[in-house]
């Protein structure tokens, strides 16, 4: 089902945003002569991933600091997200910033967005697809780098057999996280598909699989609320699996630091919304475009517990 909000990035001239507003994290926004913008974020989240909370954070932000009225939508389904994207080009918003989980279903969409002269700004996935649909250029991680580095830390902690779980079938990026880890690792790697909007049914599975594979030594999760069901898998099925994932927030932060989780790779999704609202500002008040149009890389970083002193404090107010 489609989820949609509304957010009103505040102006310098005072007054509150609603209810669903982005809220003030300090500072003070653009002055009130800066042009008024509206820019939609449209994404493939599920429900229950709190990923997503932290990109709208940093997007809110940004939107409110550039005096821009900040939209957002968001479907898992492929069809329905590119509903929504033709629904703010109908609606002429000034930008648009998108994901490309499943790519080829967005194309279409984003020529009409490119033939309405919307840039266009993609996000955390499909980076190698974004300027061949006529975006501007892409924020996030390299998914295929950073399934390589969690192979070569699986390798260097000794893991022998690994488990990764995908818990959104069809999503490019997840696929690429996967195959980077099976790419570097010394080990085996075996892949599981999930459904990640139901955390009962993918511990079930989870569960399973470990009590049927009890050589499994690694689990490896591709996003934060997956890692909090696959420690209680792990729990279920007497595993001494260790459990690590892609993805931070402060769920994971807390059992890195109880030493239930034993490494994240953060990619910084604050970083993503906020960079993405500010480049489609920059690139309509001054013609900018970040990184020349290449890739602009937010990870990925591997964090263990050593980093949580450094972490907590962020993660706690949601931004990291």
């Amino acid at each position: 089902m489609a989820v949609i909000a509304l957010v009103a990035g505040c102006s310098s001239s005072g007054g509150k945003a609603d209810e669903a507003g982005s809220g003030d994290a300090g500072g003070s926004a653009r002055d009130v002569n800066t042009p008024r913008l509206k820019i939609a974020m449209v994404t493939h989240s599920g429900e229950g991933d709190t990923f997503w909370d932290i990109v709208q954070s940093g997007a809110k932000e940004a939107a409110r600091k550039d005096n821009v009225e900040f939209l957002y939508a968001n479907d898992k389904e492929a069809k329905g997200q590119a509903e929504l994207v033709q629904s703010f080009v109908d609606k002429k918003v000034d930008g648009i910033v998108v994901t490309l989980a499943k790519p080829e279903a967005m194309k279409d969409v984003l020529g009409k967005a490119a033939a309405a002269g919307i840039p266009v700004v993609t996000i955390n996935s499909g980076a190698e697809f974004s300027t061949k649909f006529g975006a501007l250029g892409h924020i996030g991680q390299d998914e295929s780098v950073a399934g390589e580095a969690v192979g070569q830390e699986l390798s260097r902690r000794g893991k022998k057999k690994a488990l990764c779980v995908i818990h959104e079938q069809g999503n490019v990026s997840l696929e690429q996280r996967c195959a980077g880890v099976k790419k570097t690792f010394e080990g085996s790697v075996e892949n599981l598909n999930v459904e990640g909007t139901n955390a009962p049914g993918a511990q079930s599975s989870l569960s399973a699989k470990l009590q049927a594979s009890n050589d499994i030594d690694a689990v490896i999760t591709l996003g934060a609320p997956i890692a909090a069901v696959s420690v209680k898998a792990k729990q279920d099925a007497g595993s001494k699996a260790e459990v690590d994932t892609f993805d931070l927030n402060a769920e994971v932060v807390k059992r890195l630091k109880a030493e239930e989780v034993g490494f994240a790779v953060d990619q910084q999704p604050y970083l993503q919304g906020y960079l993405a609202v500010d480049e489609l500002w920059l690139y309509k008040t001054n013609g900018n475009v970040l990184g020349g149009g290449k890739p602009v890389l937010t990870g990925p970083a591997i964090v263990t517990e050593k980093d949580v002193p450094a972490l907590e404090k962020y993660t706690a107010r949601g931004t990291r």
